[in-house]
């Protein structure tokens, strides 16, 4: 058996559950991301795409022929929009390493870009709402929304160094967790609950590296 084939057959079976060992693998690269992005590593985001290739998969049970037949339209297709942005991410950190300076430097999003946040996360909420209920993806469709939309918008704060991203984060777990439960992803909701408290582990870390360099800055020569 070819390690592909091994990727998509094996599964966990806890109980009447069966979990797919692609989604435990897939978010085990999730959380080692998480780590590295944390740190401001590079390698963060090659390792993030191979979960998300991974999680693809998963998340759409009905078309893959999975034991969970149900298809999060908004978890897959962030998938494929997590590739995207972290091939922008990781050439923006790779510049800066070849600069020889830190992959990115922590800071606060400006006012403009904060407001464009909040609204992108409640407009992107409401238009992909409609298309992904018409696609069929698992009620209730704007949680799928929700967290598609938050995730392309923190992976895009996280690609330029705002602190804020994490506690998009926040945001899309608080959703997310009851959402995957619902639709039998238990793997993935444990994660998410993991995720939970180390976004917020993460703003607290990245915050006090931004108040270092601040007073860096000031300090005398």
């Amino acid at each position: 058996m070819s390690l592909i084939d091994w990727l998509f057959d094996a599964q966990l079976q806890i109980g009447t559950q069966t979990i797919l060992w692609r989604e435990i693998i897939g978010n085990v690269f999730g959380i080692l991301s998480a780590i590295g992005g944390m740190r401001r590593k590079v390698w963060a985001w090659p390792v993030g795409i191979l979960g998300n290739a991974l999680l693809f998969t998963v998340f759409l049970g009905a078309v893959f022929g999975t034991p969970n037949p149900v298809n999060l339209l908004g978890q897959a297709s962030r998938q494929i929009m997590f590739i995207v942005v972290s091939v922008y991410g990781w050439v923006q950190w790779s510049r800066s390493r070849s600069a020889g300076t830190v992959a990115v430097a922590p800071h606060w999003a400006s006012n403009r870009a904060r407001i464009g946040l909040g609204l992108g996360l409640v407009a992107g909420t409401l238009i992909l709402t409609p298309i992904f209920r018409a696609l069929g993806s698992f009620e209730p469709v704007w949680a799928d929304a929700w967290i598609f939309t938050g995730s392309l918008l923190a992976t895009y704060g996280m690609a330029r160094g705002w602190t804020e991203f994490w506690l998009i984060w926040v945001a899309v777990d608080i959703v997310g967790v009851p959402l995957l439960i619902s639709a039998g992803y238990y793997a993935s909701a444990i994660l998410y609950l993991f995720y939970g408290a180390f976004t917020i582990t993460g703003f607290v870390i990245w915050s006090r590296l931004q108040r270092r360099q601040a007073l860096l800055a000031v300090a005398p020569v």
